[in-house]
């Protein structure tokens, strides 16, 4: 599980708990701070965070349990949080819950006592809930519930010395035993209840780790772990146990219209509704809730869809509105630096690796930070605000129309719904999807989203080919990723996956303003993150595609052509005192040093690979240039830029024509060349178009994930899954392109 166990009593283990937006991350980081730490727990890849602290002398570890509504073994993050606490078994578990909504959180809680683990409620949110008039009587509700409970507010540490004495209690109580919790389901379960629990004790099942009584309500539930485990561990009792449980469902179905565990669901409710009555008071019952009165108009059916069209124009046009003074700067500062080590170091091939390949490609990819960081600061306004919850709201019915879940929203939000997010988190979100095959069509259309390392690529062509609408041109690109995920999950969901939706159930959180210390530190951990990619991971396959762009070299009888006509131009440049003659001449030697090296280019590795593939690539738009660039794209999405910037540096046919009876302007054409940004050569190049540049933003959509995502899809669907969407994606990205390119043309637009 971890560096620590539960079984050493020097450290006290607490696990934390709660439903998602309940505030369980913002008090894990007022515990733990900067000694946190992150991984995988052991067998998923479920992200596992936990960290240490000193209070009164005692070390206390914290682990961050999975957001969860409960206990049940339906999805991922449920089964990761309950095996954690049966197999490590915690000295306690605070469970975090939402103040303003006690009903709905408590169930949760109640599923923790029903296990019987010692269980602290941390009653989050106080602040607001005294906003609202409520009163919470914690007497009370530590009677009804035999816990004790701590008002707090995580966000500015209130109540966090109350939690932490509260944690030493609990662990330092004399009786260590778990001790279940025993709520009454009505007469006629209770009866069954009892006669499974007594014939659960006296089995081979291990009820010490798993209180009979509960694995006797799990059983009655149709738990299908419990089920496993008796079949397992305790086969003799599936005989006695089945029919009795058989029996129980037919009676209720005939008295109650209702199934066996929509039944138990409702009791426990029932009893929670009855301890917020007693517990709760309400003191201003006619004041309206702000989220409330938002919604109204907000999730209108009418207003929804035209305010969520209208949120993601603002969006783009923000950040290019904001990133574009420091997208010049950087801009200027790579040239000069292009410039510097031009100037400072003799010809040779480390002065091209510096200047082509470091400089020209991570320099390219570099120079978007700052629409990134705007990109991601806007995407964190939307998230701390709850409006991202909203989306996923209004989506719903969308998506169950293309035989997806409601949650499937999620995964594709974070993987880059609204531009900038990452597949591989928008993969794993699909884990809390309880069908398996809702949970796969999800994972295979999530990286058609726009994420942030396709966002550089679609920047660069968008800001070259359409200056004068570049928000609408990204919003259309979001929307046809949208558009496209779906069509493509109807598809999966009908031929390969076929099968109904699973019912969608979301909690749509309170309307809050987010902190400028929230939006700054999500832009940073965002961008610093595409920094880090950019200095390490494309560093070294830039570094590996340059070397198979200039090698093999040309051969020697091939270069000295080249090597004799420079020759020839430059006695001529020695000998002519005419400065017409001689800017002519600086020109015709410019023109032979390019043509040189394109030729080395296309003689060399990746020159070989992408010429082979130009007879493919040119019926959808592309250059040879352009393949090298997609090639590399298969290693990680960023590569497609810093790779387009080094091919084209290296060859002459992206620069601009000189100007014939501009001597100066035809003299500086190699350094142009070389310095221009990637955007303007690619205007300037004869072979590129606006429709060109489409197809290829379309195809860095669709086409192969990059490797990680690759290996996240196998770690989560397996291997035969991750080869299709590696192979499936860049065939559908082809067919797609081969349409847009070729019927572009009919139509008279390229």
């Amino acid at each position: 599980m971890s560096d620590q166990s539960a079984s050493d009593r020097s450290t006290i283990v607490v696990a934390l708990a709660g439903n998602p937006n309940a505030g369980k991350t913002s008090l894990f980081n007022k515990l733990t701070g900067l000694r946190a730490h992150v991984g995988n727990y052991p067998g998923v890849t479920v992200e596992q965070k936990w960290g240490h602290l000193e209070y009164q002398g005692r070390s206390i570890k914290v682990v961050d349990l999975p957001g969860a509504y409960s206990l049940n073994s339906y999805s991922l993050d449920e089964r990761v949080a309950r095996d954690f606490i049966i197999n490590e078994r915690p000295d306690l578990v605070v469970n975090v819950v939402d103040s303003t909504n006690l009903e709905r959180n408590l169930y949760l809680t109640l599923q923790f006592l029903e296990l019987g683990l010692p269980t602290i409620v941390a009653l989050n949110m106080m602040d607001v809930a005294v906003a609202r008039g409520l009163n919470i009587d914690l007497t009370r509700l530590e009677s009804g519930l035999n816990v004790r409970a701590v008002p707090l507010v995580a966000t500015s540490g209130q109540g966090l010395d109350e939690l932490l004495s509260c944690i030493l209690e609990v662990a330092d109580r004399p009786d260590k035993d778990w001790r279940p919790l025993e709520i009454s389901y009505g007469a006629d379960i209770d009866a069954t209840l009892g006669q499974i629990q007594a014939q659960v004790a006296a089995s081979t099942l291990p009820v010490d780790r798993m209180p009979a009584r509960w694995l006797a309500v799990k059983y009655l539930e149709g738990d299908p772990a419990v089920e496993q485990l008796v079949t397992a561990e305790a086969p003799e009792l599936l005989e006695p146990l089945a029919p009795v449980r058989t029996k129980l469902r037919v009676h209720l179905r005939a008295t109650e219209d209702d199934e066996l565990d929509g039944a138990m669901t409702d009791r426990r409710y029932g009893f929670l509704s009855g301890l917020r009555r007693v517990a709760v008071t309400q003191t201003r019952r006619d004041t309206r809730e702000i989220s409330d009165t938002i919604d109204r108009v907000l999730l209108n059916r009418l207003v929804s869809p035209i305010f969520f069209l209208v949120v993601i124009y603002g969006l783009y046009q923000f950040t290019f509105w904001a990133s574009a003074p420091l997208t010049g700067w950087l801009e200027n500062f790579f040239e000069f630096l292009s410039e510097t080590v031009s100037g400072a170091m003799s010809d040779g091939l480390l002065k091209d690796l510096l200047r082509e390949g470091i400089i020209g490609g991570v320099g390219g990819v570099l120079g978007f930070a700052p629409l990134i960081a705007f990109m991601f600061a806007g995407i964190s306004i939307l998230e701390d605000s709850g409006y991202m919850a909203r989306v996923a709201f209004i989506l719903d019915r969308i998506f169950r129309a293309f035989g997806l879940h409601g949650n499937s929203v999620v995964g594709l939000i974070v993987g880059g719904g609204i531009a900038g997010g990452c597949a591989i988190p928008g993969v794993m979100a699909a884990r809390t999807l309880r069908d398996p095959k809702e949970r796969i069509a999800t994972i295979l259309v999530t990286p058609f989203m726009t994420c942030g390392a396709k966002l550089p690529v679609f920047l660069m062509l968008v800001g070259a080919f359409f200056p004068d609408h570049q928000a609408l041109v990204m919003m259309g690109l979001t929307l046809f990723a949208w558009a496209l995920a779906l069509v493509s999950a109807r598809l999966l969901r009908t031929f390969l996956l076929p099968g109904a939706s699973a019912p969608f159930v979301l909690e749509l959180p309170p309307y809050r303003l987010p902190t400028l210390t929230g939006i700054l530190l999500h832009a940073w951990e965002r961008t610093w993150s595409y920094v880090k990619k950019a200095g390490t991971v494309i560093v070294a396959v830039t570094i590996v595609i340059w070397m198979m762009m200039n090698f093999p070299r040309l051969p020697e009888e091939e270069q000295a052509v080249f090597d004799d006509r420079l020759t020839v131009v430059e006695n001529q440049l020695e000998q002519a005192t005419d400065e017409a003659a001689k800017a002519s001449l600086e020109a015709a030697r410019s023109a032979i040093s390019l043509e040189g090296d394109s030729a080395a280019l296309r003689h060399s590795l990746a020159g070989r690979l992408g010429s082979g593939l130009t007879p493919l690539s040119e019926l959808i738009g592309f250059d040879w240039r352009a393949n090298i660039a997609l090639v590399g794209g298969f290693a990680a999405k960023e590569v497609v830029l810093s790779t387009l910037g080094t091919a084209y540096a290296m060859s002459p046919e992206a620069a601009p024509a000189a100007d014939d009876e501009s001597g100066d302007e035809a003299g500086g054409s190699e350094e142009d060349a070389l310095i221009l940004s990637l955007g303007a050569r690619l205007a300037a190049e004869s072979a590129w178009s606006p429709l060109a540049a489409v197809s290829l933003m379309v195809f860095v959509l669709v086409y192969a994930p990059c490797f990680a995502t690759v290996a996240v899809i196998r770690k989560e669907i397996g291997n035969r899954w991750a080869i299709f969407s590696m192979v499936a994606n860049t065939v559908y990205a082809y067919l797609i392109c081969l349409v847009i390119y070729q019927g572009g043309h009919w139509l008279g637009l390229g």
